[in-house]
């Protein structure tokens, strides 16, 4: 273990940028580079520290160094020291986790309350669960026996390591994408090359800090990089040396690393975009679920692949449940993400506001009805909570990705219609149903997604697989599901001796 590094921040998301810089890890190494590139504050657009602008030498360095460990040293085998090394990773989060808070804060524009749960707290224990998980995994099965050429043949299937892992992440909730890939890689034996988004470096090369300076984790299992140069993730995604890619973002990028991985046929593990639906029965607590699309849909300010960002409402009733979702938006408290009352942090940057601020001027020119918001914030990237009725199931705030405070009322006319309009979507990652019991799991089991809530209900958990259907993803994070993404299956047969008919 190296020496100490300070992970700090305060709490009302301002850092210094001396206190606020990084380095790289790379082969067991804290590196700082020549090049430097910008962390803004989203609450404030002010710097608010430098991350190493990693080259693309660096970037083969850092699969080089994943490669030697994977094939010289026995980490992919030694099951208790990967276990020690993930208690040990989750304890250091532990002792850091209020400066890893603030940074997260500070950085990515996330609420006090959402540190406590999806951004930091939740994360954290993704890690416990996968060290535990890894102490009753059965890494063997025995198959028996079967008789073959007048012998008897015994047979049994082990799993191993899928070897080297090219993990790539987005910006949105750092800790958690960058937790659920490098846990269960570590615990099925892989090795490491982990690129944060450009937006948000310095929490994910603080977690570089935390494995090089707390851990017993072998130089070159993890590396981590950070880099605004998109060459650097060509490296990761063609490289010879990279057997798995896990990648975290929009679908358009999901589709191109694809593409560039299958040159080498690389495992390729891909949790994308969602244009989830929140269906309310007529037999439905309108109350209830115009609370639930309201502030699930503001969390972290929209920017959340699996939020229910079209909510579908019957035709007779639409009236009445917009005016109760327009009076919840109305409650929301938005603004300095450090302050313990604020609910909605800022938009990443001024690029994604404009990108929201575009899609909700482009719907309200097509005909959407603009019900509340719809308003830039300075100073900071805040974009108002907004609701836009009539929207036509088609068009593209209907079907595109927006990533912002932006809900879109769609109205049906029976549940046939409203399973039509859910499924009305090149994406399959999420979605919700209110109403009784019974007929609301009948509608559920007609989505074609990969998660739903029903009245409420929440799945997201580290013993619960999370990706998508369709074009939002292949494979699942978290979970059982989640180690096994990394891991092969090899089969095995021996003679056994003496054993003739």
């Amino acid at each position: 273990m190296q020496e100490t590094a300070t992970i700090s921040g305060d709490r009302q998301g301002e850092a210094s940028t001396s206190q606020a810089d990084r380095r790289l890890l790379i082969d067991g190494r804290l590196l700082e580079t020549d090049r430097t590139f910008p962390s803004l504050n989203p609450a404030t657009g002010e710097v608010l520290g430098h991350a190493p602008d990693a080259s693309v030498a660096e970037a083969r360095a850092a699969v080089a160094a994943a490669r030697q460990a994977f094939d010289t040293t026995d980490w992919s085998t030694d099951t208790g020291l990967r276990i020690r090394c993930l208690e040990q990773l989750h304890q250091a989060l532990v002792d850091h986790r209020d400066e890893l808070a603030a940074l997260t804060i500070a950085e990515v524009g996330a609420t006090e309350a959402l540190c406590q749960g999806a951004q930091l707290d939740q994360p954290i224990e993704i890690v416990r669960y996968y060290a535990d998980l890894l102490k009753s995994y059965p890494m063997t099965e025995d198959l028996g026996n079967i008789e073959s050429r007048g012998m008897q043949h015994h047979r049994w299937v082990e799993k191993e390591a899928a070897g080297v892992v090219a993990a790539i992440i987005a910006y949105n909730y750092p800790n958690q994408l960058a937790l659920a890939k490098l846990a269960p890689a570590l615990a099925a034996g892989c090795t490491v090359v982990l690129k944060s988004a450009p937006d948000t470096p310095l929490i994910s090369l603080a977690l570089g800090e935390l494995i090089a300076n707390h851990t017993d984790i072998p130089a070159g299992v993890v590396n981590v990089l950070s880099g605004a140069d998109p060459e650097v993730g060509a490296v990761l995604t063609t490289s010879a040396d990279v057997d798995v890619v896990t990648f975290t973002g929009s679908t358009p990028t999901g589709r191109r690393i694809m593409a560039a991985a299958s040159e080498t046929l690389k495992k390729v593990f891909l949790e994308l975009g969602g244009k989830s639906a929140a269906i309310v029965l007529d037999d439905a607590d309108f109350g209830t679920a115009a609370l639930f699309s309201a502030f699930s849909m503001v969390t972290h300010a929209g920017q959340g692949c699996a939020l229910t960002s079209r909510l579908l409402v019957p035709k007779k009733h639409k009236d009445e449940i917009v005016e109760m979702v327009k009076a919840n938006f109305g409650m929301v408290r938005y603004g300095n993400p450090g302050d313990p009352k604020t609910y909605m942090g800022p938009l990443i940057s001024e690029k994604q506001r404009d990108k929201v601020d575009g899609m909700v001027k482009r719907a309200v020119d097509a005909g959407a009805t603009l019900v509340t918001g719809g308003e830039k914030v300075d100073p900071g990237y805040f974009f108002t909570p907004t609701l836009l009725a009539d929207v036509d199931p088609d068009s593209e705030i209907a079907q595109e990705e927006v990533f912002g405070p932006v809900l879109v009322v769609i109205a049906y006319e029976d549940d046939d219609d409203a399973v039509r309009i859910a499924n009305n979507s090149i994406y399959g990652l999420s979605g919700a149903v209110f109403g009784s019991e019974e007929r609301a799991l009948a509608i559920a089991r007609r989505i074609r997604t990969g998660t739903f809530s029903i009245n409420g209900g929440n799945y997201f958990s580290p013993d619960s697989p999370f990706g998508g259907y369709k074009q939002s993803g292949i494979g699942r994070e978290m979970g059982t599901a989640g180690l096994e993404e990394f891991l092969e299956t090899k089969t095995f047969a021996t003679v056994l001796p003496g054993a003739t008919s």
